[in-house]
């Protein structure tokens, strides 16, 4: 029988209860040497394999990683995820993929159904609403083996990737102010995210190095919702207070920049300087090219999966530390920063 046959219909043939002939299988002590050979003769010459699937079931084990993002459009975290499904592909793991869509709700749902079992193992990033945190701490109290990644919760002890923001956003608000801008201002997400919270506090540092006073009016919270996003930017830019000089936090806020300037008389970068965080592959190809602080997506999203997998095949040795691991971003130059 080419496709092979059910342990059932094994059963069947050998004239045994199926629970024996999965005993037998497994090399039980329970069945006699006697038994365990005439079930493995007969399992061979009728083809039967055994279901890996199921027999990963019943030791509570899917060779399943949950990959859990707060949106795909962000090239950074779609190329956090090749890096995290290559390394899983090679040890013969599968991703099961969650986008939050940056809906709270939405995240809280995803980790209720990954405590009923369908992961061995969570990567994460949450949500530019999170701020109760209780049932992120309720998977952690489970057992489950979590990391986080970029958007951290300090508060959880585990193993968190992230890249150097606050140095990041400094050297990038510093590169704004050595091409002249003299009023930068900084579009960034939720208040709450640890990201925002490492990025604003570079910029800030930055502006007080100067001996210049901090504008709070020049700190801009975004949302998820670009037209909304444009409007934001587009009453900054018409505003007295505009900036000469834009730091963007994460890049859809960089296109959002593009598209509201290309709506007014201003052009980057002889009225508006322009660098955001960034891993767009497009930044060569916008007109003008952007210049980024280009995240290690890649690099981080190899060891989140490494170091988790080194933790579901030897869960003795290797304990998630609650440590925070930096790989740091690089800045690319190009001609949005550029003085004319």
């Amino acid at each position: 029988m080419a496709g092979g046959i059910s342990l059932k219909e094994l059963a069947a043939e050998l004239k045994l209860a199926p629970s024996t002939v999965s005993r037998a299988l497994n090399d039980s002590y329970e069945i006699s040497e006697a038994t365990k050979k005439k079930v493995i003769s007969m399992a061979e010459k009728l083809n039967y394999h055994a279901n890996p699937f199921a027999r990963s079931l019943r030791e509570n084990k899917s060779k399943t990683i949950a990959v859990i993002i707060p949106e795909r459009i962000n090239n950074f975290f779609a190329q956090v995820m090749d890096g995290i499904e290559e390394i899983a592909q090679e040890q013969g793991y599968h991703l099961l993929v969650y986008n939050t869509h940056e809906d709270v709700e939405r995240e809280k749902k995803i980790v209720n159904l990954l405590l009923n079992g369908r992961a061995d193992a969570i990567v994460m990033s949450v949500t530019s609403q999170t701020s109760d945190i209780t049932h992120l701490l309720k998977l952690h109290d489970r057992g489950l083996p979590i990391i986080f990644f970029d958007r951290v919760r300090a508060e959880i002890p585990t193993t968190k990737f992230i890249t150097n923001d606050y140095e990041s956003a400094y050297e990038g608000t510093k590169h704004l102010i050595n091409q002249g801008c003299r009023k930068i201002a900084l579009l960034t997400l939720g208040k709450e995210l640890s990201t925002t919270k490492e990025r604003q506090r570079g910029y800030n540092d930055a502006i007080v190095s100067e001996g210049w006073d901090l504008d709070p009016g020049l700190t801009l919270y975004c949302c998820h919702d670009e037209e909304n996003n444009v409007k934001l930017i587009g009453d900054l830019l018409a505003s007295s207070n505009r900036p000469d000089g834009i730091l963007a936090s994460v890049e859809k806020l960089a296109f959002a920049t593009y598209q509201t300037v290309k709506r007014t008389e201003l052009r980057i970068p002889t009225d508006i300087k322009l660098i955001s965080f960034s891993n767009a592959s497009v930044a060569n190809l916008l007109n003008p090219s952007l210049t980024t602080i280009t995240q290690p997506a890649l690099s981080i999203g190899n060891e989140c999966a490494k170091l988790l997998i080194k933790k579901l095949t030897k869960p003795k040795n290797y304990d998630l530390l609650d440590q925070v691991i930096t790989i740091p971003s690089k800045i690319m130059v190009r001609e949005s920063t550029l003085i004319e």
